[in-house]
């Protein structure tokens, strides 16, 4: 195996004998050759949308089939085997569609016509013969770009598969995912062709959060502040993770007088602001942050856990018992729900201790999404005009438990008094539980939301930048920002789309990123990594 796509990779090279996330040798080469039967599938479906034929069912399962393979999302060999002969199986049917509407049918390459071996060995050891990475180009800045695409659109895999969910679907984005797993095959590309792809990943990206957005606001409400208690109450519970408000909505209503409460973990917390969420009595706090799972927070939590998506590392195999998954989450030995009955995790909750006392803690705010925050942009623009505020930092990203995130929590830390800090993501956890006070009434920590809630800070930015007639580029703001794994592809790609200059990024670059590629980033986004300390880069934004 060779996997380098997260920040955590081992010794910021690359992981070749099991994954710093628990993925072992047998899944890594599984969706290795899972990425390369859908390049194939591709090909048809790029011809077939140039004669009009567009089958939604087929787009559906390439956006869940690109989602499996982010990091730490399907650790279950065995759902990768039915996924590899299904993908042959849509490409067959597409590839009969096209013959019959006159389209190409006779590519050389050989995804165009993989066949899967018969068992799940053998296909391991398709796999492993691809050395799919080396694959992908003889040029190392070619192949490091179209890691860069790749790694961005399964960013944008994970939120278009979440939008779908709740009835949102555009089949453009769905045409650029067969677009870029086509690009992936091409030889003979420039680095300046390679960058332009990469942009317009960019560029799907926002049309995508953007599609997540009117999903969760459409369904659940614009979020609006409110506060999350941090602490618990006696009573029997479960604890909900990852990114999944639809998944919550179901827990919710499948445990309504049941006597169960729910707490969220990681990127759940900031659903406490959704209108026709927070009007569940029983959705009572939040409990643990993202990275400190690695840390076996879990443990300490007294009824089982509902894994949705994606989340920091799989679990240990001592509390496997309690860890209950949906979705595209799967890993071998935890139970998973295949039809949205949440039984066996309220049947569990149950038979647990759960708490035995109250305690009350400190509470958070959230619901901080654009809506909230451009409700008072007249206080806003006006503390910039009279100089309360000197300046934004959009502190956020994903979390992790590589050494060295601890910057993140010195920079809020120290971050002037008439200054302002706006975050998102799990990247929020090494600071959010920090009082900062407030400006005139305005909170100096807001929270806006899940990872996907970039699009909400980027129309934040934009209706600034229109209020002060200025470019975003010139607005009093600064991006700091830290990335483990790739929808935080997927969100620098949308930031640099859009010509959003002098970001700074860690803990660490993208071992995937060459120093040549590195460089042309450098020269078009003055994108930089952070410095040792955050005095060094406070002073140097700041003067």
């Amino acid at each position: 195996m060779f996997c380098n796509q997260c920040e955590q990779t081992a010794k910021g090279k690359g992981c070749t004998v099991l994954g710093v996330c628990g993925k072992n040798e047998t899944v890594a080469d599984l969706q290795d050759l899972l990425i390369h039967a859908l390049t194939g599938l591709a090909l048809f479906a790029n011809q077939g949308r140039s004669k009009g034929i567009v089958d939604k069912e087929t787009d559906k399962f390439v956006m869940e089939a690109v989602f499996s393979t982010l990091t730490n999302v399907d650790f279950d060999p065995e759902r990768f085997v039915k996924m590899l002969n299904k993908t042959v199986e849509l490409r067959e049917a597409m590839k009969e569609k096209v013959a019959a509407a006159g389209g190409k049918t006779d590519f050389d390459h050989p995804a165009a016509t993989f066949i899967p071996a018969d068992n799940i060995d053998a296909m391991v050891e398709q796999g492993k013969a691809l050395d799919f990475i080396q694959s992908l180009d003889k040029d190392e800045n070619i192949r490091s770009l179209k890691q860069t695409l790749l790694y961005g659109l399964k960013g944008i895999a994970a939120y278009a598969d979440h939008a779908l969910i709740l009835g949102q679907y555009d089949p453009e984005v769905a045409a650029f995912m067969y677009e870029a797993l086509s690009v992936l095959l091409a030889e003979g590309l420039t680095v300046d062709q390679c960058v332009d792809a990469a942009m317009k990943a960019g560029k799907v990206n926002m049309r995508t959060m953007e599609l997540l957005d009117a999903g969760n606001t459409g369904t659940y409400g614009d979020p609006v502040p409110t506060s999350v208690p941090l602490g618990h109450r006696k009573g029997k519970c479960i604890l909900i993770t990852g990114h999944d408000l639809h998944d919550l909505e179901l827990l919710l209503k499948q445990t309504e007088g049941k006597g169960i409460d729910i707490y969220t973990h990681g990127e759940m917390l900031p659903c406490h602001g959704y209108p026709e969420l927070k009007k569940y009595p029983h959705f009572y706090g939040h409990y643990g942050t993202a990275w400190q799972n690695q840390q076996k927070e879990f443990p300490g939590f007294p009824g089982p856990v509902l894994f949705t998506t994606n989340c920091i590392q799989k679990p240990a195999d001592d509390y496997k018992d309690r860890i209950f998954t949906t979705g595209l989450v799967g890993w071998p030995g935890c139970t998973h729900i295949e039809d949205k009955d949440f039984t066996p995790v309220i049947e569990k909750a149950l038979e647990m201790e759960g708490w035995t006392d109250d305690v009350e803690g400190k509470s958070v705010m959230v619901g901080f999404a654009r809506n909230a925050v451009l409700g008072v942009a007249d206080k806003v623009i006006e503390g910039v005009k009279n100089k309360a505020i000197r300046h934004f930092f959009l502190v956020g990203g994903c979390d992790g438990a590589k050494p060295g995130r601890d910057y993140y929590t010195r920079f809020v830390e120290q971050v002037p008094e008439d200054c302002i800090v706006l975050t998102l993501a799990c990247g929020k956890f090494r600071f959010f539980d920090k009082d900062l006070g407030d400006i005139g009434g305005i909170p100096r920590l807001l929270d806006i939301g899940q990872c996907n809630d970039a699009y909400s800070a980027i129309q934040i930015a934009v209706a600034l930048a229109n209020a002060f007639e200025c470019d975003v580029n010139d607005l009093p703001l600064s991006l700091i920002l830290s990335w483990y794994e790739q929808k935080a592809v997927a969100i620098l790609l949308t930031l640099l789309s859009l010509g959003i200059k002098d970001i700074r990024l860690g803990p660490s670059l993208p071992a995937f990123v060459t120093p040549a590629v590195l460089q042309v980033l450098v020269d078009n986004f003055d994108i930089k990594p952070i410095a040792e300390t955050p005095e060094e880069d406070l002073k140097a934004i700041l003067g």
